[in-house]
């Protein structure tokens, strides 16, 4: 088995990819997100004094942010960088559902979402001082079938112009019937790449790419004592779950593309760490945007660690733009 060095570095600019070439190319790019769409609320205020009630800070609220979570960030950072995104998810027909619709339209992402009356909208609500987040509450239930069913036939209807799917996973209910989902792409050969979620991973055979961190994997293949035994473990999942790629997200530790025959290393690029939320989101998206339009996948793996090296430099779920992903780079 091949095995590139992890100091190496792929070549990830050749000649005519600059800056304009590819924003060009992103452009014209078709992207289908489904899955778990959340509203992320942040409540941002100063602590000077410690409850008496109780022994916790006392946070004395100045100003709050709303912004779209889980497959609503990655649609949101695939429009960040100029293509078209459709995103199908169900919602709660409450006022956090509206504001969530609104939010991904303002950042030119196409919505079509199915109210659930019985379901609340997810939505997480953090509290932050100081750019640290003290305490994060969330409002979640699944959503009913019937607004399932009708889900599924928006994405049938959506496939047929479309250059690629990201099902985005975070547990809770939006995508019950992803193995139709991805059955259908797959009979299309349209490339569907999975942000995976749970122990369950039969649910995601045949998809082109999984993209688990580390703790996730460990609950499907257990944990491993190196770097053999975990190219072994990956492998034999790879090859089971009939993957084309496996990309391991490792935090610290950058990422690891497992496909064929081959293992490549990608070091972190992140030079501040503020916070990981949504990171896995932006990697997805420009991974999948990338590879839309047809670049490499190993090359399309280093933009999406330098986007997620980014992000974590931001406060809160995130996107990256086009001059901060491409400009040092096309100079």
């Amino acid at each position: 088995m091949g095995m590139q060095n992890k100091h190496d570095n792929v070549n990830i600019f050749s000649a005519h990819d600059g800056y304009a070439y590819w924003v060009e190319n992103l452009a014209k790019a078709q992207l289908l997100v489904a899955g778990d769409v959340m509203l992320d609320r942040y409540w941002f205020g100063q602590v000077d004094r410690i409850s008496p009630e109780a022994p916790v800070p006392i946070v004395k609220v100045d100003s709050s942010e709303e912004r779209p979570g889980g497959a609503a960030n990655v649609a949101r950072n695939i429009a960040a960088l100029g293509s078209q995104v459709n995103l199908l998810s169900v919602v709660g027909d409450d006022e956090a559902g509206e504001i969530l619709r609104d939010c991904v339209e303002s950042f030119g992402v196409k919505s079509f979402f199915q109210k659930d009356s019985r379901l609340p909208t997810t939505v997480k609500l953090r509290v932050v001082s100081r750019q640290q987040q003290l305490i994060r509450i969330d409002f979640e239930n699944e959503p009913n079938s019937l607004a399932l069913d009708a889900k599924l036939q928006d994405y049938e209807q959506k496939l047929d112009q479309t250059d690629l799917v990201i099902l985005s996973d975070y547990g809770k209910g939006a995508l019950r019937y992803i193995v139709n989902m991805i059955k259908s792409a797959r009979d299309r050969e349209i490339p569907v790449l999975v942000d995976p979620k749970g122990s369950d991973y039969e649910r995601y055979r045949g998809a082109t790419i999984l993209t688990p961190n580390c703790a996730e994997l460990a609950i499907v293949v257990g944990k491993w004592a190196n770097e053999t035994q975990l190219i072994d473990k990956v492998q034999q999942l790879r090859q089971h779950l009939e993957l084309k790629a496996l990309l391991l997200t490792r935090s610290e530790e950058g990422m690891t593309l497992f496909t064929e025959g081959e293992v490549l290393y990608i070091p972190t690029q992140a030079r501040e760490v503020y916070d990981v939320t949504g990171a896995g989101d932006t990697v997805i998206a420009v991974l999948g945007a990338l590879m839309a339009v047809k670049m490499p996948l190993p090359q399309a793996v280093q933009w999406a660690n330098r986007a997620a090296g980014i992000v974590v430099g931001k406060l809160g779920t995130a996107v990256v733009h086009p001059s901060e992903l491409w400009g040092k780079a096309a100079e």
